[in-house]
């Protein structure tokens, strides 16, 4: 089958000639005339541009042949790739680290975080050594009624305040309906210790009311949020209305409101009201993951459905304890005092570990030459 495919294609059975070229030179010889366009197209070049271009694919393969350009480019240790920069990047967060965030907003209305935790932890250790015991009992140690009248004075008080914000508010049938609780329950109710307005033939229902909140129903935010000792969590919008609340029987009718004697009853009262009344949520929140992050967001929350249903409309989210926990994950140790700039830089190294680095592309393979097969003899290597 050798002799006759030679013989076909008009070559000669003898080995070649001595002064024959090396397969390589030829190689180099017919590629040279092909570019130039002088290979003859007769059957001993058809044999000679096959064992050529055999040759010539062979060389290519080798280290002494030139490389394309994209090939020449590459790093010596394409074959086995290493994430250099993802390594570096993960000597801030290793791999498998959690990085716990919270929102920019978060951030951005607790800058003073690290105080308030601080001033958080102390309320929280005055209010198990004193105040909830005080409150227990105050709560078990006197009448029931008497305890509701002493809220009812202290609070029939500052109705006053509550029906001006109502007309701050263009809201004149509850600024109205205000005004005639704290006169109905002044006189009727034995100057407030008792609560008739609340219940039938009247039907007029407490509602609190305060600066803070005529504040935030024209649009003032509430700033940043604060822990302050004595008067636990709040914002310094509401800390503002708080101060113009309490202001403003001292400033509008005098003695005994501007004196200590009506001052200290009236904030220990409320005080240890609000720690009976809110006892259960109190509870709630030291049990959480986070307390002091349950703490702040219930607050918030709360606010801001107050806001909202001046505006008349529905609360913007659940205010309950589990759907807050679940809402936003915690700033958790160190990194509740970063920015956002850095936050996100701690997460993009976790991001790049938790994925394998791609392995860059190779370079495409020169393009193959259309070989010839005249005999195995031929494309051997000499």
């Amino acid at each position: 089958m050798l002799l006759s495919i030679a013989a076909s294609l008009g070559l000669a059975t003898s080995p070649l000639p001595a002064e024959m070229p090396q397969p390589t030179m030829l190689a180099q010889i017919v590629v040279a005339q092909q570019a130039a366009g002088s290979v003859q197209s007769t059957p001993q070049n058809q044999a000679d541009d096959a064992l050529a271009q055999a040759e010539s694919q062979a060389a290519s393969q080798t280290a002494d042949e030139p490389q394309p350009a994209e090939a020449q480019d590459a790093p010596d240790d394409l074959a086995e790739p290493v994430a250099t920069e993802p390594q570096e990047q993960t000597d801030v967060v290793a791999p498998g680290t959690i990085v716990v965030t919270g929102s920019s907003e978060a951030i951005g209305r607790d800058p003073l975080v690290q105080l308030n935790e601080a001033a958080f932890d102390l309320t929280q250790d005055v209010d198990q050594a004193f105040v909830e015991p005080v409150a227990d009992a105050y709560e078990k140690g006197l009448p029931k009624p008497v305890r509701k009248g002493l809220r009812n004075f202290f609070r029939n008080l500052l109705e006053p305040v509550n029906f001006l914000n109502y007309l701050l508010q263009f809201k004149p049938g509850k600024a109205f309906e205000t005004l005639g609780r704290f006169t109905i329950n002044s006189t009727v109710g034995l100057g407030g210790f008792i609560d008739v307005a609340k219940s039938k033939p009247f039907n007029l229902p407490y509602r609190r009311n305060g600066f803070a909140n005529t504040l935030g129903y024209y649009g003032v935010g509430p700033g940043p949020f604060l822990v302050v000792p004595l008067v636990g969590a709040t914002t310094l919008r509401d800390l503002v209305g708080s101060l113009l609340d309490q202001s403003f029987l001292p400033a509008v009718v005098g003695k005994p409101f501007g004196t200590p004697y009506y001052a200290i009853p009236a904030y220990t009262v409320n005080s240890l009201e609000f720690r009976i009344e809110f006892d259960e949520k109190l509870e709630s929140i030291r049990e959480s993951d986070d307390p002091y992050f349950a703490m702040r967001e219930t607050y918030l929350c709360n606010r801001e459905a107050d806001i909202a249903a001046l505006k008349n409309r529905p609360p913007p989210r659940d205010c309950s304890i589990e759907a807050l926990m679940s809402e936003g994950a915690p700033l958790v140790g160190v990194g509740a005092d970063l920015t956002q700039q850095e936050l996100e830089a701690a997460m993009a190294p976790a991001d790049a570990a938790a994925q394998p680095a791609a392995a860059p592309e190779p370079a495409a393979p020169p393009p193959a030459p259309a070989i010839i097969y005249i005999s195995e003899e031929v494309v051997q290597p000499i």
